[in-house]
């Protein structure tokens, strides 16, 4: 098994279809990759209907199912149970190009996360702008690159391929509902240096949904950002050899944003 594609959902809408055919669609054998789904939270009808689903495809599923909410803790279960070689993670509500999964693999290694190209859309499709889009078009040409120069893409784990053992038994942290994807993404950064992009054929449509996001009061904000500065540094600095500096302070400034982005 190469590939181990993770998909948390909690009560999945219509979207989540259009997902799982994307996935179905790969131009990567089918026996190369499995499709963890984890459903959390409220398990009937969701959970009869992509079974439902799955019975009908020739894929290798894996469809399971925890009563406790939270995207986090729906990753780490996947993760737990995952027996690809690599590991993606996609939202039930954003979809892939064909050769996402097969172009991914063309230019991961054990010690190189691959990225891909990103368009953002909105709940009809229409084409959004985004920052990973315009990151991706300036670097993309350039090869092989230092990962803190594609740091935007590590705001979270979508969009690119990670070799399993740049994950080991580290997990999400279940506290956070804000912020924890960032957080994850600071913490396996430790295990790779370098980052390789597919060709713009190979995209990952994130789907950008209104009232989507849970909005958090100003204190809420401002409690989440100090917790999540305090769990940054505690990594860093008990680790200071192994992670970069720069990557961390651009994180700090990131919750930083979070305060601001509420006052204004």
């Amino acid at each position: 098994m190469r590939i181990s594609v993770i998909i948390p959902t909690y009560r999945p809408q219509s979207y989540i279809w259009e997902c799982l055919d994307s996935l179905c669609q790969q131009t990567l054998d089918k026996e190369c990759f499995e499709i963890i789904i984890v459903l959390n939270g409220d398990k009937e009808p969701w959970y009869e209907d992509i079974q439902a689903y799955v019975a009908k495809r020739h894929h290798h599923f894996v469809l399971l199912f925890t009563e406790q909410l939270g995207v986090s803790n729906a990753r780490n279960r996947a993760l737990d149970v995952a027996k690809g070689e690599y590991i993606t993670f996609v939202d039930d509500d954003d979809y892939l190009s064909p050769t996402y999964l097969e172009e991914l693999l063309l230019v991961a290694t054990p010690t190189r996360v691959a990225l891909s190209h990103s368009i953002a859309v909105d709940e009809l499709r229409s084409h959004l702008a985004s920052v990973y889009e315009q990151s991706y078009c300036r670097l993309s040409k350039q090869g092989e690159i230092p990962f803190h120069r594609a740091r935007k893409f590590f705001s979270g784990p979508w969009m690119k391929l990670i070799h399993r053992d740049m994950i080991g038994s580290r997990r999400f942290d279940i506290r956070f509902k804000n912020g924890e994807d960032s957080l994850f993404m600071f913490l396996i950064s430790d295990c790779f240096q370098m980052v390789s992009f597919t060709s713009s054929k190979a995209i990952y449509y994130r789907r950008m949904r209104s009232g989507g996001a849970h909005v958090m009061s100003f204190s809420q904000t401002w409690c989440n950002a100090m917790r999540l500065m305090r769990a940054y540094s505690t990594i860093y600095w008990r680790h200071i050899h192994t992670y970069s500096f720069r990557f961390y302070i651009t994180r700090l400034l990131g919750a930083m944003h979070q305060i601001i982005d509420s006052i204004l």
